[in-house]
């Protein structure tokens, strides 16, 4: 088996909106060539071969930092065009990969009470979204986009730490992603995690 290897071409700026927030935006254009692919011999059906080929380009976002202070935030964009430009079937060239969404968005922010009884006492929430995806290289039909949403509980006081961290808070169904017809992966339910620990 050889290793995928791609060609990338990407340009981009990042900058100080103020002293306490800063932003970057890129664009990107990235080829990837020895993809696996459906080997066309029919007496090696279910195999792969790496003769497969696909072009990406798209545009990522990024923003962070302190709004106030212990406030805090932190947010990204990604717009992702992507094809398939070399395969054994050529019925599925210029279709798009399974798995990869056109629009995905994620913001999370905290805030940390900086001084009184509180100190240390913190929040955070955050939604991540993840867009339409194919799910066979036909592109027949699709994995449907999703919205989770995060929250924590945290408390830092000199070396001490501990925090609730909850994943997927309202326990929406949505699939993370596919294999395959028979092997859909659904994304994790509602998980809560606690946390202690001591800095040395």
């Amino acid at each position: 088996m050889y290793p995928q290897y791609g060609t990338s071409y990407e340009v981009g700026i990042k900058g100080d909106i103020n002293n306490r927030l800063s932003a970057t935006l890129a664009y990107y254009d990235l080829t990837l060539s020895n993809v696996l692919t459906d080997d066309p011999e029919p007496a090696h059906i279910g195999y792969s071969i790496q003769t497969g080929e696909q072009r990406s380009k798209g545009v990522e976002f990024s923003i962070g930092g302190e709004i106030s202070p212990g406030w805090n935030v932190i947010a990204g964009y990604a717009y992702t065009d992507i094809e398939v430009t070399k395969d054994t079937n050529p019925s599925v060239v210029g279709n798009i990969p399974t798995n990869v969404p056109k629009h995905s968005f994620n913001i999370w922010t905290s805030y940390e009470i900086q001084s009184g009884a509180l100190k240390g006492f913190g929040v955070g929430a955050g939604v991540f979204f993840v867009g339409d995806r194919q799910a066979d290289p036909d592109n027949t039909y699709t994995l449907p986009s999703y919205l989770r949403t995060d929250a924590a509980i945290f408390y830092k006081q000199d070396r001490f730490r501990a925090a609730i961290n909850i994943k997927n808070l309202f326990d929406v169904d949505y699939f993370e992603s596919i294999r395959n017809p028979l092997n859909v992966y659904y994304g994790d339910p509602l998980v809560v995690q606690g946390t202690i620990s001591w800095q040395f």
